[in-house]
This record gives C-alpha cells, sequence and structure tokens, in this order.
C-alpha cells in the first residue's frame, strides 16, 4: 500500500534534521578540537608528533569550512537531497582518509561510517542507507587487506606493534561489513515506521480537523444560540446566533468564566436540574450586552467522554422575547375585549339610576335647602356620584376604539390648557417648577379629546408624583424614525417618587394601580389610545429618582397653518 505523504510536512522535518545534523556535527568536531588542543599542549606525554597534530589540526578546519557551505546551502534553499549527498560525500571522504593516513589497528576510525550510514537512511531512506553501508564495506575491504598486507601507509597515533592474521581480519572483515547492513536495515526500519506513524496521525488530525469543520459550519449555520463550557464553566465555544441573541461577542466571552457573563445559567449547571431539564425545556430572563431582559427557552446537554464521565455542558437557547411578548399582548387583548363586554352592558345599567340619583338629589337639595350635617353628607354623596360617573366614562374609554373623526390638534395649546387647569387647581402644590421646551407648530391630526385625555393622565401623575415638589420638564418636537416616519415626539419627565422596577411591567394593565384612591385605569387608558393612533409609548423611571415618559404620535396629515 502506497502511503501518500504529506510535503510540507515533510520539508519542515527534513529542513529541521538537517539542521540537527550540521549542529550535532559542529559539536563532536569542537569536541574533538578540545581534545587535539589538549594533547597538542600534553605532547610530550603522549608521544604523538607534530605532523599527527597537524594533520588533527588540518580535518577539523575542513570540516567547518564545509558546515558553513551546508549552512549557506540550506539557506540557498538548496533542494534537501543534494545537501545530503554533499555531506555524505564530505563524510565518507574524510573518514576513508582517516583510515588511510592512520590506519585501522591503532584506532577504529570505520565507527565513524556507522553515524553516516544512519544518517544517510533518515534522509534517503533504505536503499540510501544500504548505499552507504555498500560505500563503507568496500573501503573498509580495500584498506583492510592493505593493513594485512601491511601495504598501506601509516602515521599511528600511539607507536604499537601489531601483527593481524588472516582469521582476525576475515572476522573484522564479516562482523563489520554485517553490522553496517544491519544499521542500515534497522535506522532505515524505524524511519519508515515514523514517517507511517507521522502519516497516519496527519490522517488522522486531517478528519478531525475536517469534523471539527463540519462541526463548526453546523452550529454557525443554525438559528439556535449555542454555548459550550467546561466542567471549570469556562466558555468554550459560542456561535453566532449567541452573539446575536445576546449582544456578546464571540471574542469578549470565549475563556471567560460562565458566572462573569451569564450568572443566570449557573442555578442550571447541577446534574440534578439537567436531569429535570431533559424532561422539559425551561425558561429564563438574562441580561443582555445593552443591559435589557432577554427571555429565552433553554436545554443542557451534559457530554460524555470515552471513560463515560461528563466533559462539560452544553447550553442550547431560543430567544422567546417576542414570544413572550405576543403572549402578553394577547391576554391583554383578551382582558380588554372582556372588558369591552362588560362596558357595553354595564354602562347603560350603571348610567341610568347614576343619572335618576343625581336628578333626585338635585331635587331634594333644592327643596330641603340642608344646612350643616346634612349639607355636608349630601356633598359627600354629590362627590361620591361624580367619582362612579368618572370611573364609568373611563371604563368605557378602554373598550372604545380610534374615532374617524379627527382634526388638527395643536399640541402645545393642549398641554398648555391642560398645565393651567392643575396649577388652578385648589390641590395644587406649588412647590413644583415647571420647565417647557416647545418646538414651533408641533400638530397631529387626531380626535381632540383623546389627545387630551393622553396628556392630561400622564402630566396629572406626575404632579401626583411630587407630593414634596420638584422639577416638571415638557418637550415637543418633530421627530423621524428609521423607517422614514415623522412623529410628534412628546417627552415628560418628573423628579418625584419614581415606580419600582418591579411594577414598570404592569402600569399599563388595567386596574393596576400604587395609589391609595386610583382606580388603575389611566395608563391602560393612555396606552389604549395611543396603540390606536398607532403611536409608541415609553416610559423609563427609577424609584426615588423620577420618572421620564416619551410619547410618539404619527403625523398622519400635514397641516396648513
Amino acid at each position: 500500500m502506497n502511503i501518500a505523504y504529506n510535503d510540507e510536512s515533510m520539508k519542515a522535518k527534513n529542513a529541521f534534521r538537517i539542521i540537527s545534523l550540521i549542529i550535532s556535527r559542529i559539536v563532536i568536531i569542537t569536541l574533538l578540537l578540545g581534545i587535539t588542543v589538549f594533547i597538542d599542549i600534553r605532547r610530550q606525554s603522549f608521544f604523538i608528533s607534530s605532523d599527527t597534530i597537524n594533520v588533527f589540526y588540518f580535518v577539523v578546519a575542513i570540516i567547518y569550512l564545509f558546515s558553513c557551505a551546508y549552512v549557506i546551502l540550506h539557506k540557498l534553499k538548496v533542494h534537501y537531497r543534494y545537501n545530503i549527498y554533499l555531506q555524505i560525500a564530505v563524510d565518507v571522504f574524510t573518514i576513508t582518509s582517516l583510515i588511510f593516513m592512520f590506519g585501522n589497528t591503532q584506532i577504529d576510525y570505520s565507527l565513524f561510517y556507522t553515524l553516516v550510514i544512519i544518517y544517510s537512511a533518515i534522509f534517503l531512506g533504505r536503499k540510501g542507507g544500504f548505499f552507504v553501508a555498500s560505500i563503507a564495506s568496500i573501503f573498509y575491504g580495500i584498506f583492510l587487506n592493505l593493513e594485512f598486507y601491511q601495504l598501506a601507509p601509516s602515521l599511528p597515533i600511539i607507536k604499537v606493534s601489531y601483527e593481524m592474521n588472516a582469521a582476525d581480519a576475515l572476522t573484522n572483515l564479516i562482523v563489520r561489513i554485517t553490522s553496517f547492513y544491519v544499521l542500515a536495515f534497522l535506522a532505515s526500519f524505524i524511519i519508515e515506521q515514523e514517517k507511517k506513524t507521522s502519516t497516519l496521525l496527519e490522517a488522522k488530525a486531517s478528519e478531525f480537523n475536517q469534523l471539527d469543520r463540519l462541526f463548526r459550519s453546523i452550529v454557525e449555520s443554525v438559528y439556535t444560540g449555542v454555548m459550550t463550557i467546561d466542567l471549570n464553566n469556562v466558555i468554550k465555544t459560542f456561535n453566532a446566533a449567541a452573539e446575536e441573541i445576546t449582544g456578546f461577542s464571540r471574542a469578549k466571552v470565549q475563556g471567560l468564566n460562565i458566572q462573569d457573563v451569564f450568572p443566570e445559567f449557573l442555578q442550571f449547571l447541577n446534574k440534578e436540574t439537567i436531569d429535570e431539564q431533559n424532561k422539559a425545556r425551561i425558561e429564563i430572563v438574562i441580561t443582555g450586552r445593552n443591559r435589557e431582559k432577554i427571555n429565552l427557552g433553554l436545554s443542557v446537554a451534559p457530554p460524555i467522554g470515552k471513560s463515560s464521565k461528563q466533559i462539560g455542558n452544553i447550553l442550547i437557547f431560543q430567544n422567546i422575547t417576542q414570544i413572550k411578548q405576543m403572549e402578553k399582548a394577547l391576554e391583554k387583548n383578551r382582558n380588554m375585549a372582556l372588558i369591552g363586554e362588560m362596558a357595553a352592558g354595564w354602562a347603560h345599567e350603571v348610567r341610568n339610576p347614576l343619572a335618576a340619583i343625581t336628578g333626585s338629589i338635585e331635587l331634594l337639595k333644592q327643596e330641603m335647602k340642608p344646612e350643616g350635617t346634612n349639607k355636608r353628607l349630601m356633598e359627600i354623596v354629590l362627590r361620591g356620584k361624580d367619582q362612579l360617573e368618572n370611573f364609568v366614562r373611563n371604563f368605557l374609554l378602554l373598550a372604545r376604539t380610534v374615532p374617524a373623526a379627527r382634526e388638527t390638534v395643536d399640541l402645545n395649546r393642549i398641554i398648555e390648557e391642560i398645565m393651567e387647569a392643575i396649577v388652578l387647581n385648589k390641590a395644587w402644590n406649588g412647590k413644583i417648577e415647571i420647565n417647557k421646551l416647545f418646538s414651533n407648530d408641533v400638530r397631529i391630526f387626531a380626535n381632540k379629546e383623546q389627545v387630551r385625555q393622553i396628556l392630561n393622565n400622564i402630566l396629572t401623575n406626575a404632579v401626583e408624583a411630587m407630593e414634596e415638589g420638584g422639577l416638571l420638564s415638557v418637550e415637543t418636537k418633530r421627530f423621524e424614525s428609521d423607517d422614514r416616519k415623522t412623529y410628534a415626539e412628546i417627552v415628560i419627565s418628573d423628579t418625584g417618587c419614581g415606580i419600582a422596577e418591579d411594577d414598570l411591567s404592569k402600569i399599563f394593565e388595567p386596574f393596576f394601580t400604587k395609589k391609595i384612591q386610583g382606580t388603575g385605569l389611566g395608563l391602560a387608558i393612555v396606552n389604549h389610545l395611543v396603540e390606536g393612533y398607532k403611536g409608541k409609548i415609553e416610559i423609563l423611571s427609577r424609584e426615588g429618582q423620577g420618572t421620564i415618559c416619551r410619547l410618539l404620535l404619527p403625523i398622519e396629515k400635514e397641516e396648513n397653518v
């Protein structure tokens, strides 16, 4: 079976091996140089001639010179085979020269052939190793015979007389040649196994990378938020849908502990909770990047590793904020429909008796002309009647649609009229400062009485919220939305008691109120009328810091003044 090697990977490995070979050779020759210098200094103790020492210096210099040449060839990006061929040729020549000059019986220089055989097998494979083994065997056989017949010139380092017999020569030849080929085989075998293993690892790594890319592609393509965390609750992955849902970027949250970003998830990460979640998806509210509340449908799955142990958690979630808003709107519409049905029949049943009561009390007042206690009691009855009539009138407003009869409404003038009536009321708090910032000609096309009802309810609530005094600001201007629609914008702010955070989501619900004498219909009527005009209302408030109400009423018809 042919194994395809990764070219880039092999080039990188060969480059590293060449540098390592050059460095190793330099280290070895430097060590030999040190030994030579030491022997040169203590020459008389070793009985070594100066000619022998000079030959060693020459050999060392040649090796240093060629090492520099190898580095230059590598830097010039010459094909590694040419570099290796040159190194093999030079090393074989150098070893052979040492054997020729110094003999092989005193110091066995042929052992250096083994190093050349090893790196030849590494770089050139089995054929290269066997080739260098053959060359080494030939040279060794030649010089062994020359030495046996005493035909080779010799510069022995140590003067030792030695006579080689035929049996010793033959034994040395067989052992050495056999060792050369065995070494070539073993080195090439190890290298081939290493290449096969590397190739298999690369193939597995490639398969893993493909699977990883496939997984990431699937995760990124779904419209569901996916987040993975390890057992230490550190966020590892965060897909594009999760970015869009939460407002947090992947770069910002990856590597952080989930407690630092989404602490709301922590309570659902223990095993008992996860087991419960597997039975039914849970709903959770988190805080987004812009501090907005986001409703999520959440599922948590604990991935299991090879050892059947949990290796982390996968959190899968969808943004259900719009769904929850639709549910609330549907519930609100149901309530409004119920109120409308009740109002349609109840108004008639209540108003007629109220009219009779009112007429009777007025007649009694004229006939009896009550004084003292009777007069106060009569006034209490009349005030109660007025309050009940006002409640019925407001109740009916919730059931009515925006009338077709409309006219040009000057918002600035209506606000001035309402503020004048509030200031002249005996309950007016003189400690309240009024700041008005009106744009010229802010007009809408609407029902004048309904607009008056909207603004009167909001302004009255603002004044009532400042029992200890404060600042009431009213601003009007034109506003163009992103969809190129033009609105009349009214911003009413106060520095009163504010609204608790838990109550903000309920303020537009019918009959919800924190006032002792309130009916809970004021803001419900405002919201109903604003929605009828396809406008928008937004209330921002903090308890103890005041409230800001922003109204947008569409300008459906330009007025000519």
